[in-house]
């Protein structure tokens, strides 16, 4: 399942408000590149939690899954597969 569809156009219009898909590319560090911070992981995650059916846990709320696209869409895949 390909969840860029979803993941790519919520960051673009929540955080960088645009619904230009070359503003943001897929593999760009979001905290680093200050275009998320703590609370906007929050909310990411809130959406993925609705989105998707999902809970994500407290030791999973780390960078390596939340800080790109990428890491973001390989996240997902780990966590519906299980």
């Amino acid at each position: 399942m390909d969840f860029r569809h979803t993941v790519k156009p919520f960051i673009l219009d929540n955080f960088l408000f645009t619904s230009d898909g070359s503003a943001l590319d897929d593999r760009a560090s979001l905290i680093r590149g200050g275009i998320v911070d703590s609370t906007g992981v929050l909310e990411l995650i809130e959406f993925l939690e609705e989105t998707y059916g999902i809970r994500v846990a407290a030791e999973e709320m780390v960078p390596a899954n939340f800080d790109s696209v990428d890491t973001i869409c390989a996240f997902l895949s780990r966590k519906l597969a299980a």
